[in-house]
């Protein structure tokens, strides 16, 4: 009788995403006819009929500009949700998706660099560079990640520096090929912009060929969800189910960045938004995610329009970072299937209780060295050339500024590193991961726009400022999953996309203060005056002992929240007096040199592959080693490619990127 009634009463917990579905259709239509309304008014809609006059103006518009733009939001957006909730599920992955995996970045450097050296390719073959520059980017992230059983976090880390790493590459091809690259930033930024009914035509047999596909392999790719066992129990071929579901993803990625450029978080927000509304089972989120993919991208396109009528032309992608990564952050919470943690199988090293005065003493001497090659040895018109210090004469007020500001930057993000990854008990943690950097390079945008002529304490706060912001809201987020590191490193992501994006709406204001801004948003060393070198040298040696006396905390603190208090440590105080720190030390790096990728991650750890794990020697280590390789960073930059210079900033990210990677590699989770 109870088990009747329990049957007949109705599931307290069944949702569906018709509700979803239905406000987002009614938002687009809304926003669609605001903007159908801006272009004709109600008055002349008749001019759309066919019987109507073909060569006014309206007319043309509308048809080939207005809806073309319209259907091919709908289908990226679809394509994009279809191509996440198979990365997803494949994967077992909640956060994957083209993007944070780097597939969408690969795709576009490979479309970018074919376009400067292979130009013909790109007339029949665009799909195909688009194709192979996708494989190639997923095949580094998936074999670096197969190698930690798929831990989600390795997947988003190595994904995240690959698409750092294709836009190092890119900004470097733009530094050297500006004028030939004028459409490719365009295409870049993910712009809708439509003048024929071309890209529709184009991508919608490959979209439903590709829909076709999918639904052939839905039961297949269902039978995962019972685990690798049961499935081959079942008779079903893993490997080449799992190869030929990620190459579908893989492609309808590639086919939508290379017709519109590269589209973000629709590919995550699509199937996490349709499985949070009900969706349960692989056929409904494959369905209902493209759905709520297509409506999202449609929106988000026609609210870019209304912008765009009204203030300035913002870029769809940019649009979509902007409403998808506080998308994310809402996620995070919400998504509880991530089966894997990193973690750390290395044998255990004996602790240190003596700081290692003979690596310290090497260290020091090789920054010397450094810092002495940067001063001496340059490329000029003559080829490559060394002077002495007696016949550097007036270059040294040109080059001492830049290796000294160098060396400062260095040193700060480093100890940043230090402390971030501590707080946070994640060894994958930096200001730049975490957006901190991005926070402090918003902070002091904002200023700029505000004051017409700020002095450099008013500087110092609002980077300050931002990069605390920034700080605040990851520890917010991040408390409820308890520092998850997968979940840190997400929400990360998603707060330096809200503040990058954010900085991308100001560059795009046409001010004419931000042509200085872009060189100093690529991590240039090109205007730093003594003046600015010394400030931040010696806010470095104002601040980098007090990490040093919170050494203790710095040693107790991963050891976990309930075993600090017993060990005396006021847990809610010292962590908001190390995050000022780490503030602040991001904020004088970020002033001086702007955002710097790697130099807050990669300077901890090889100072701990050196044996430097206690707090004193690894914060002595990692400030001279980040300070060397900001140097050499700075010195190739200048003399690489003369007599054009590449940003340090750049340089360090294209080449700590792969050197990064390696680190994964060689490390077994």
């Amino acid at each position: 009788m109870s088990s009747t009634a329990a049957t007949m009463m109705p599931r307290r917990h069944a949702r569906s995403p018709w509700p979803l579905v239905l406000a987002l259709l009614a938002l687009a239509l809304a926003l669609t006819w605001a903007n159908l309304h801006a272009a004709l008014p109600a008055a002349g809609w008749a001019g759309l009929l066919p019987s109507a006059d073909a060569d006014d103006m309206h007319r043309v518009v509308i048809l080939y500009s207005f809806l073309p733009r319209l259907a091919v939001s709908l289908l990226a957006g679809a394509a994009l949700a279809l191509a996440g909730a198979l990365f997803q599920h494949v994967l077992r992955n909640p956060l994957a998706e083209p993007t944070t995996l780097g597939v969408a970045a690969g795709a576009s450097v490979a479309v970018t660099a074919a376009a400067i050296w292979f130009p013909s390719l790109l007339l029949d073959g665009r799909d195909a560079v688009a194709m192979g520059g996708a494989a190639a980017a997923f095949a580094v992230v998936f074999a670096i990640a197969w190698r930690h059983t798929l831990s989600p976090l390795v997947l988003i880390l190595a994904g995240l520096v690959i698409t750092l790493c294709a836009g190092a590459v890119g900004s470097v091809l733009s530094l050297v090929f500006s004028d030939g690259l004028i459409s490719v930033f365009v295409w870049q930024s993910g712009a809708l912009n439509q003048n024929s009914w071309s890209i529709v035509l184009h991508l919608l047999p490959r979209v439903a060929l590709s829909c076709v596909a999918i639904m052939l392999l839905v039961r297949p790719l269902s039978v995962l969800a019972a685990g690798d066992s049961a499935a081959r129990g079942l008779g079903v071929s893993l490997r080449g189910l799992r190869l030929g579901a990620l190459a579908l993803g893989t492609a309808l990625s590639a086919w939508v960045v290379s017709a519109l450029g590269v589209i973000g978080f629709i590919g995550l927000a699509g199937p996490a938004l349709a499985r949070l509304s009900g969706a349960r089972t692989l056929g409904a989120r494959l369905s209902w995610g493209a759905l709520v993919g297509g409506l999202l991208l449609w929106v988000a396109d026609q609210a870019v329009q209304i912008v765009a009528h009204r203030f300035i032309e913002i870029p769809t992608g940019v649009a979509t970072a902007l409403l998808g990564a506080p998308l994310l952050l809402w996620l995070l919470p919400q998504l509880h299937d991530t089966p894997h943690d990193i973690r750390n199988d290395a044998p255990p090293q004996r602790a240190r209780t003596t700081l290692p005065a003979g690596r310290i003493a090497a260290m020091l001497l090789g920054l010397a060295v450094v810092m002495a090659g940067a001063l001496l040895i340059s490329r000029g018109l003559g080829g490559w050339h060394v002077d002495t210090f007696d016949t550097l004469g007036p270059l040294a007020a040109l080059r001492a500024p830049r290796v000294l500001g160098a060396l400062a930057a260095g040193a700060m993000l480093a100890v940043a590193g230090i402390v971030i990854q501590r707080l946070t008990s994640n060894p994958m943690a930096s200001p730049e991961i975490l957006g901190i950097s991005s926070g402090a390079s918003l902070g002091l945008i904002v200023l700029l726009f505000a004051v017409a002529a700020p002095t450099a304490a008013m500087q110092f706060a609002a980077a300050s400022a931002g990069a605390l912001l920034a700080l605040a809201a990851l520890f917010m987020q991040s408390r409820r999953s308890g520092f998850s590191p997968e979940r840190l490193v997400l929400t990360g992501i998603a707060i330096g996309t809200v503040f990058s994006g954010l900085t991308s709406l100001l560059m795009a204001s046409g001010d004419p203060r931000m042509s200085i801004l872009m060189v100093w948003m690529a991590g240039s060393t090109y205007r730093v005056q003594m003046h600015d070198a010394l400030a931040a040298l010696g806010a470095g040696a104002i601040v980098l002992p007090a990490v040093l006396l919170a050494a203790r905390a710095l040693d107790i603190l991963p050891l976990g929240e309930p075993l600090s208090r017993s060990l005396g440590i006021d847990v809610g105080r010292t962590r908001l007096v190390l995050l000022l720190l780490a503030a602040m030390l991001t904020a004088a790096a970020t002033l001086i040199i702007g955002p710097i990728s790697f130099i807050g991650l990669m300077a901890p750890h090889i100072a701990r592959l050196l044996g430097l794990r206690r707090p004193v020697a690894q914060v002595s280590g990692a400030a001279l080693l980040g300070g060397a390789m900001l140097v050499v960073a700075d010195w190739l930059g200048r003399n690489l490619l003369f007599p054009y210079q590449i940003p340090a900033g750049l340089l360090a990210t294209f080449v700590g990127g792969p050197y990064f990677l390696l680190l994964l590699w060689r490390e077994r989770a």
